[in-house]
């Protein structure tokens, strides 16, 4: 079984995390993908997506997916630690935090585990599983590099949300070209190769 735990905590950047999922879902390989949204998630859902949008099961079911991949995914609430996340018996085959906030990133760094988001975070850390961080925060204060080297160096991948400018995309579709290929990196990390060539770098 190739499961995978998407986690988003309450930064600004939702439409990436739903484009994320979409993608990660119209792969066969993928069995299951577990969604946790904490409550400032559901906030910032909320301001940039919809009400509609502003909790695990709401954002499940306004994915643009079919209901086939809909019901591979597993919401779990953030308050719930006997979720099987919560645990390294549970084997994934990644966890990525989309998006992550400093404060997020800060908790991991330091091992605290407040909530299911930062157990699992946790947990992936300690099984040597590949733990991808979606952080969005921009200036970063000293503070927070120093606890994005600490995950770093624990094994987390560093991974804020960068245009990738060479797409060279027509002005009125960069935006959703961008967020594909965001997407389709971090994918590739996990072992889910996406045919999307357009995506890709040519020489």
């Amino acid at each position: 079984m190739r499961e995978l735990a998407l986690l988003i905590s309450g930064a600004s950047g939702m439409v990436v995390a739903a484009r994320f999922a979409t993608l990660a879902l119209e792969h066969a390989d993928l069995d299951t993908l577990h969604l946790v949204v904490t409550q400032p998630a559901a906030q910032v859902l909320s301001t940039e997506l919809g009400a509609d949008w502003a909790s695990a099961h709401k954002f499940r079911d306004h994915l643009q997916t079919s209901q086939d991949e809909r019901t591979r995914i597993k919401t779990w609430s953030n308050d719930n630690l006997r979720a099987p996340i919560s645990s390294g018996s549970h084997p994934l085959i990644g966890t990525v935090v989309l998006p992550c906030s400093a404060g997020t990133a800060g908790a991991v760094a330091h091992g605290i585990s407040r909530g299911l988001l930062q157990r699992a975070a946790d947990v992936a850390l300690k099984q040597r599983w590949p733990l991808i961080l979606g952080i969005r925060e921009s200036p970063m204060s000293e503070i927070l590099l120093e606890n994005l080297l600490r995950l770093a160096k624990a094994g987390a991948t560093i991974m804020p949300p960068v245009p990738a400018f060479y797409l060279t995309p027509d002005s009125q579709t960069a935006l959703e070209e961008f967020i594909d290929h965001y997407c389709l990196r971090i994918l590739d990390l996990l072992g889910i190769h996406i045919d999307r060539k357009e995506l890709r770098w040519k020489s």
